[in-house]
């Protein structure tokens, strides 16, 4: 059943606890320097604003400091001001998400007005796997009470940070347990992360064609089972290609291969000639004998020396992965086809960018699944030619392996 959004309640008057996912790069000098997650997440801040709630006050993670230290580095402050920037108009920073200070704060918090908590992550009870507690009392107990110390705080909890929605933190799951009986319910990214990824999976438009890229078989293993089921063709890039590789029985040089998964591969492969799928694995390769931008390389149709490395898919590839997606109406893309970080190991990734833009403009849907395919089809200009960019990589990943999501199943339905 479809979740309650912030657009089927009354927020007015009402103190609103936000989930969202300011998990954003930022540089040496602490400057933000993709805001895509932020202006992401406008629409629901707005929205609950617009609604007259008696302030909002927004919880995210930022990086992965270690142990729950409070690593400067990781402050949430930057992306306060990025966001008052945004918004135009002040937003309020306190440095500490739960505790004394907080409470201050937010019982201050007064219609219109907006408060960034400190990174979440700053707590290590943030992170305690729901697992873990159930088997420990002791961290079961810390978990609640972090948690408990955030639900105090509002009257309406709203999760619209789809990047963790895969995960039982205890900002995302145990926060929104003790609220029960209030007011619990996804925001607008969510929204539209579930529509655009449930229905371009689950009510196609065909041909449909799922593009899978990046370092790791063992990533992407139940993804790849999970489409094979829905897709009318799968098409392989990226470093996983060799494992492919070496499971019919060619040579892949210095290449990543994951070993261990060469007979996952072989079952893979076996299957999808069962279900009538069509796995397409590049027919040439560029190799290099190092991996650094400007480095000598050839290409090979075969196998590869033991010398050599494959970081991206051959020009006899290129063209035809390309005639698979133009004559695709369904497009998911999920990792690049090489190294698209350093040319010239960057053509492979970007001719798949270009057709499923190509494809796009022709009325095919294309969903990008977050990660370094998003970042690719961003850096190469193709955003506005594509329907939908995820903003979650992992959760992007584990919705296409057919996975449900614990923090979003316990929210108030329609």
């Amino acid at each position: 059943m479809a979740k309650k959004t912030v657009a089927d309640i009354n927020v007015k008057g009402k103190k609103v606890l936000m989930r969202v996912d300011f998990n954003v790069p930022m540089d040496a000098n602490q400057n933000v320097t993709d805001d895509t997650r932020i202006r992401e997440a406008l629409p629901s801040i707005k929205h609950v604003l617009n609604g007259g709630a008696a302030g909002v006050m927004l919880m995210s993670h930022l990086g992965r400091p270690k142990g729950g230290a409070k690593e400067p580095k990781y402050s949430l402050a930057p992306v306060a001001k990025k966001l008052g920037e945004l918004l135009g108009k002040p937003v309020k920073f306190v440095d500490d998400c739960i505790g004394p200070k907080v409470k201050q704060a937010s019982a201050a918090l007064r219609a219109g007005e907006v408060l960034v908590l400190e990174n979440v992550r700053f707590y290590a009870e943030e992170v305690i796997k729901d697992k873990e507690a159930k088997e420990n009392a002791e961290l079961r107990k810390a978990k609640d009470n972090f948690a408990k110390q955030l639900a105090e705080l509002a009257d309406v909890y709203v999760d619209d940070a789809f990047g963790t929605a895969h995960r039982d933190n205890a900002s995302m799951y145990t926060v929104p347990q003790m609220m029960a009986g209030k007011d619990r319910v996804i925001g607008f990214l969510i929204e539209k992360e579930l529509k655009f990824l449930g229905e371009t999976v689950n009510n196609p438009m065909r041909p449909f064609v799922a593009i899978l890229g990046g370092a790791k078989v063992s990533d992407k293993l139940k993804v790849i089972e999970n489409l094979m089921k829905k897709v009318n063709c799968v098409l392989i890039g990226g470093a996983m290609a060799y494992t492919f590789f070496k499971a019919q029985g060619k040579k892949v040089g210095k290449s990543l291969c994951e070993s261990d998964f060469v007979e996952n591969a072989k079952t893979l492969l076996g299957q999808a000639k069962q279900l009538g799928c069509e796995i397409v694995l590049p027919v040439d390769t560029v190799i290099a004998q190092e991996m650094k931008a400007g480095a000598a390389n050839k290409v090979v149709d075969g196998d590869i020396a033991d010398d050599w490395e494959g970081l991206d898919i051959g020009p006899k590839s290129r063209e035809l992965f390309a005639s698979k997606i133009k004559t695709a109406k369904t497009i998911v893309w999920n990792g690049p086809m090489g190294v698209f970080e350093m040319p010239p190991f960057d053509a492979g990734t970007r001719a798949v960018a270009t057709a499923v833009a190509e494809a796009t403009d022709k009325g095919a849907r294309s969903v990008i699944g977050g990660g370094d395919s998003a970042s690719a089809i961003q850096q190469m200009g193709y955003a506005r030619r594509v329907s939908h960019i995820s903003t979650g990589g992992g959760a992007s990943l584990e919705f296409l392996e057919g996975k449900k999501f614990k923090c979003l199943d316990i929210l108030d339905e329609k």
